[in-house]
């Protein structure tokens, strides 16, 4: 199983709503989502960043077919990088 974990830091005066709403969108929209997770942060401190999106996928496999998800990457990707500062991702098996 692999944890498909990415942080936004979203830029001044977007919309932190939309844009976890828009992740969790992907939930029976992206085929190989096994489970999804996105939470948004309450502290604001200086280091925080916005929203935390955490996807399982079933292995390597699926992940690769993920990233290229046609609502994934035209859909979500198009929107997340209009709107994010930076970002940060971890890839892991477990």
């Amino acid at each position: 199983m692999i944890k498909h974990v990415v942080c936004f830091k979203l830029k001044e005066g977007e919309d932190v709503d939309f844009a976890a709403n828009l992740l969790l969108s992907m939930k029976g929209n992206v085929s190989e989502i096994i489970d999804i997770e996105v939470g948004k942060d309450f502290l604001h401190s200086q280091r925080s960043y916005d929203i935390i999106l955490i996807v399982t996928l079933k292995d390597k496999y699926a992940l690769e077919s993920y990233q290229k998800n046609q609502y994934h990457s035209e859909v979500v990707k198009t929107h997340m990088h209009k709107v994010r500062e930076s970002s940060v991702a971890v890839d892991y098996e477990f």
